[in-house]
């Protein structure tokens, strides 16, 4: 080739890679232009749905399209989240996703349509909500030491209610016995409120309850609270400690709640998307909303959610191994 061919060779190139640049920021800055989906997993009403209404309401007014959610369940989160793996990855179908979709279910099902940490990339981990360690109010425990000995005292007799196998309710259960070393039986009901209605009713002795469906009980004196499941105590209950401070050292089991999207969304999107999402997190009024369902805002980088998505597939498929637990 000669000099001149191979300058005019290079200045070609230069200008190819220069106008390929500038269309891939012109691309990033247009993010987005159109509508974006946020997929809910699960009926329209409960925990998951209302944070992924808060959080889209947000991201509506921050970015200046419509963020309108679409609930899509069935199969226990699966149907919602495998078409949301199978998406384009353009940043226009989002995921609320939760520890069950994106932890529990890895271990609970052998032949998952798609794998929570490969299929996904993790925008923003959005909130953490403890449960609460609920019981009936006949029982003769007082705290969780007292409740402790009494199981190992009646090994196989109290009984812990939850609003299904495999969900966050029960596997904090049966981390309480695994890591308390008691024998408690699992009593399976389709959704918390008739497990509680059996609670209240005495035919259960305790269970693991969201802290939004618990605290009305809790305030009117129907059931007693023993401890929070998390590592810390939270606001709607201050005097409530945590199964940890009681005497379970290191038990730390929570129900979370992120937005992820389909592998190999392009990073300046998910840039933009975490961003927007960790400005909506400081919002006061989204804040008091978060808080008032008994959750906690979280926020950070994609890597600290990536990270903590890895952690949570790892802890939750040795307690379903340890207690093979099943679903229904």
């Amino acid at each position: 080739m000669t000099g001149f061919l191979k300058r005019t060779f290079a200045v070609t190139a230069g200008v190819v890679l220069i106008s390929a640049g500038a269309s891939a920021v012109h691309a990033a800055d247009a993010y987005p232009s159109k509508p974006i989906k946020m997929i809910v997993a699960f009926n329209a009403g409960g925990a998951t749905d209302i944070i992924a209404r808060i959080v889209s309401q947000k991201l509506s007014d921050s970015l200046g399209q419509s963020v309108v959610v679409d609930n899509r369940p069935g199969a226990t989160g699966i149907v919602g989240t495998e078409m949301v793996a199978k998406s384009p990855p353009d940043g226009y179908t989002l995921l609320m996703v939760t520890a069950g979709t994106h932890a529990i279910n890895a271990s609970l099902f052998k032949n998952l349509p798609y794998d929570p940490v490969k299929d996904f990339v993790h925008i923003n981990w959005t909130a953490v909500a403890p449960n609460v360690l609920i019981v009936n109010n006949s029982v003769p425990a007082a705290n969780v030491q007292e409740l402790i000995k009494l199981a190992k005292e009646k090994p196989g007799q109290l009984t812990f209610g939850s609003a299904g196998s495999g969900s966050t309710l029960h596997l904090s259960g049966e981390e309480f016995k695994y890591m308390a070393g008691i024998n408690i039986t699992h009593v399976p009901y389709k959704g918390g409120a008739p497990a509680m209605t059996d609670l209240l009713g005495g035919r259960l002795t305790m269970m693991f309850d969201s802290i939004s469906q618990a605290v009305p009980h809790i305030k009117a004196g129907k059931v007693r609270a023993l401890g929070v499941t998390g590592a810390k105590r939270v606001p709607a209950l201050p005097d409530v400690p945590t199964i940890a401070e009681a005497g379970v050292t290191g038990y730390n089991s929570n129900a979370w709640f992120g937005v992820v999207a389909a592998a190999n969304t392009p990073k300046d999107i998910v840039a933009k998307l975490n961003a927007e999402i960790n400005k909506a997190l400081t919002d006061p009024e989204v804040k008091e909303k978060l808080i008032s369902l008994g959750t906690e805002p979280v926020g950070g980088t994609p890597e600290q959610f990536t990270a903590h998505v890895k952690a949570e597939v790892v802890k939750w498929a040795k307690i379903v191994e340890v207690s093979g637990a099943k679903v229904d």
